[in-house]
């Protein structure tokens, strides 16, 4: 699969003036709450009204989707509303009921796009569908598994692609529900910056207090479009209350989100931009020599365990100065998320570097 201005053909002719917006309940509870959320939503910037048909849960026993009565709720919506309707699909029976219902756009969740086999299931299941179908990250921050999951679909003749960025899951307690590893999704954008890219700041938050300021950090990332779970009761949700929005709430979003240029040809402009890239490059190669140094003096550390037959891990001093680090970067602006990757990052390679000479 090739990087191709036809890519962004569904997206462009639909001429729109805003990000394309997705929204809807995380999952279609009855014929009357759909409806209702839908007419809330109608004459918005929604541009697909999405409701989760069935829904993949994590434990057996929970709330897990009305099923295929559900598709004929979406049908109203359309009949009722004139919105184009979205529901996640995750094996070839869910991808037959949606096609015969007309479901306008479909989408393909974490926990499916982990396995290539149902990829190419479903990939089979909607091969030559002109069909939009869009991909979520997997589970786990793995690039070429997200990235192999749209090809499959590519290959099965399916033009009208997409990408979702949900976030990836991880042991750690963090803030988000789902940490947004951005820096993947640069990188996704830098392989295929015309593949479609849509953020989900439901799923990467789990918290509607935050989904305004991820829904920001995507925009200036230059990302295509919002997916945005919505309820006229979130606190009453049947799934995933607390990251849920209200219609009201929602259209308040899309009100004071800032669109971003892509860029700007004024002279001014690319001179100061110019000169501060020029900044960053050099305190880059700053950093790469205290790096370097860095991993000189664990060499000599290393050097001394060897002679003293001591093990590597020293616990207690790393957590000293983990602590420590974490106190130093908040008082520089800094987020204890990114001091911890960064100090993790160099604790890790540090090992590395001594495990090198004591067992050479």
């Amino acid at each position: 699969m090739e990087n191709s201005k036809q890519m962004r053909t569904w997206l462009d002719d639909m001429q729109l003036d805003h990000p394309l917006v997705i929204a809807g309940p995380c999952s279609a509870e009855t014929e009357e709450q759909v409806l209702k959320i839908a007419h809330e939503l109608k004459d918005s910037d929604v541009n697909y009204f999405r409701a989760g048909i069935w829904k993949p849960r994590t434990r057996p026993g929970m709330f897990e989707g009305v099923g295929a009565i559900g598709l004929k709720w979406l049908k109203k919506v359309k009949e009722e509303t004139g919105m184009k309707t979205a529901t996640e699909v995750a094996n070839r029976a869910h991808v037959d009921l949606a096609l015969e219902n007309d479901v306008d756009l479909l989408w393909i969740g974490a926990r499916s796009t982990v396995s290539p086999f149902i990829m190419q299931e479903i990939a089979d299941a909607l091969e030559g569908t002109d069909k939009i179908v869009l991909v979520k990250n997997p589970i786990n921050p793995d690039l070429s598994l997200w990235l192999g999951g749209i090809e499959r679909l590519y290959t099965a003749n399916i033009k009208n692609l997409g990408a979702i960025h949900r976030g990836f899951s991880t042991y750690e307690k963090t803030k988000y529900r789902n940490i947004p590893e951005w820096q993947l999704a640069i990188e996704f954008q830098n392989r295929f910056p015309d593949l479609p890219l849509i953020n989900d700041p439901s799923h990467i938050t789990g918290k509607r207090d935050m989904i305004f300021d991820v829904s920001q950090t995507a925009l200036d990332l230059n990302f295509d479009g919002l997916m945005i779970e919505t309820h006229f009761d979130p606190d009453n949700a049947w799934s995933d209350a607390a990251q849920q929005v209200t219609p009201t709430v929602l259209k308040q979003i899309m009100r004071d989100l800032k669109i971003r240029k892509v860029t700007d040809s004024e002279e001014d402009f690319t001179k100061d931009l110019s000169n501060l890239r020029a900044q960053i490059d050099v305190i880059d190669n700053q950093l790469l020599d205290i790096l370097g140094k860095r991993m000189k003096t664990s060499d000599s550390i290393g050097a001394l365990k060897k002679e003293r037959n001591v093990a590597v891990l020293q616990s207690t001093r790393w957590n000293e100065i983990l602590g420590k680090m974490i106190l130093e970067g908040e008082s520089r602006g800094l987020s204890e998320e990114f001091v911890l990757k960064m100090f993790k990052a160099i604790h890790q390679e540090s090992i590395n570097h001594q495990e090198k000479i004591i067992n050479g």
